[in-house]
């Protein structure tokens, strides 16, 4: 009886220390953040477009068939030289503006854009999660951009043979124009690692790019000249004008498909909120304009997530 007593009293202190060890890895693990569940937050940063899409502002303006035009046929041309330059016995406005004499200033198809390019956009988001574990989730977010489009063209006039300006009489002018974007990303998250508070991450899966002509404007002096409104000459086909829906469907918005993947890490501040620095690039097609193409457009920035 007396060894069943040593026997009875050393299972017993196995089994309180047992016990504690199971309380203390409790307590442990009700301070570890939970990421199960549904997340919902916002994402923010810089978001730079390619530039081959630009060219849709270049002041050429399409056709019917969403074909480029020639540049007698160009927007520019129109506005520039038959609306604002005196043509149809209007008044030479240009010449007012580079106070010059009228019908003395050139602008001929060398003048036209070449530099259009896309500024860099500030990029907002929406974006939630479903985590299966601490580590995997099934994620879709919503992007959203408003990019600006610059450039400039060149107008020629007289030199004075009295300035003493070492120039060639050519006025650089600016060229503008605006466009609107949304990414929608569905895909897959996978958390690099099981650390409780930091770890890497990586996401992959499907995009689509809804992409919208905006406006587009030239500016000579003081004078903006909307690309976008009507010309003033009866019988002049302005592709970008109000009522065409059929080409602005077609060529002057779209949505484009493509794939995106992010690199980032991951932050869990306290249970309920996580903070992201990510990079997304995105290989897509931005249908928008004549003959779209996939290219790379990139991004980045911060995400919080709100933990259910």
């Amino acid at each position: 009886m007396k060894k069943y007593k040593y026997l009875i009293l050393l299972l017993l202190t196995v089994t309180c220390i047992k016990l504690n060890a199971q309380d203390t890895d409790s307590d442990d693990d009700s301070n570890k953040p939970q990421r199960k569940g549904f997340h919902f937050g916002l994402s923010i940063g810089p978001y730079w477009a390619n530039k081959y899409t630009a060219s849709l502002y270049d002041g050429y303006g399409l056709d019917a068939d969403g074909n480029r035009n020639e540049f007698q046929n160009s927007l520019m041309y129109q506005k520039i030289v038959n609306e604002y330059g005196g043509g149809n016995g209007y008044t030479d406005r240009i010449a007012q503006e580079l106070k010059c004499d009228p019908q003395t200033w050139k602008f001929d198809e060398s003048d036209m854009p070449v530099n259009m390019h896309y500024n860099i956009a500030f990029m907002v988001g929406l974006c939630a999660r479903y985590a299966t574990d601490n580590q995997n989730a099934i994620i879709i977010n919503v992007n959203a951009e408003k990019i600006k489009v610059t450039g400039n063209f060149t107008i020629e006039t007289p030199v004075n043979p009295n300035s003493n300006q070492l120039n060639n009489g050519v006025n650089t002018c600016a060229i503008a124009g605006s466009e609107q974007r949304m990414q929608i990303q569905f895909g897959y998250c996978r958390i690099l690692g099981d650390r409780p508070r930091g770890n890497f991450f990586v996401e992959f899966g499907l995009n689509a790019t809804l992409a919208k002509f905006d406006k587009n404007q030239i500016q000579v002096g003081s004078l903006i000249i909307d690309l976008t409104s009507p010309a003033a000459i009866p019988g002049t086909y302005t592709p970008y004008a109000t009522g065409y829906t059929t080409l602005e469907a077609h060529y002057l918005r779209g949505i484009g498909f493509g794939a995106f993947g992010v690199l980032g890490y991951n932050l869990t501040i306290t249970k309920k909120w996580t903070v992201q620095l990510m990079y997304d690039p995105t290989y897509e097609k931005v249908n928008i304009g004549l003959n779209p193409r996939y290219r790379f457009n990139h991004a980045c920035g911060i995400r919080m997530y709100y933990n259910f």
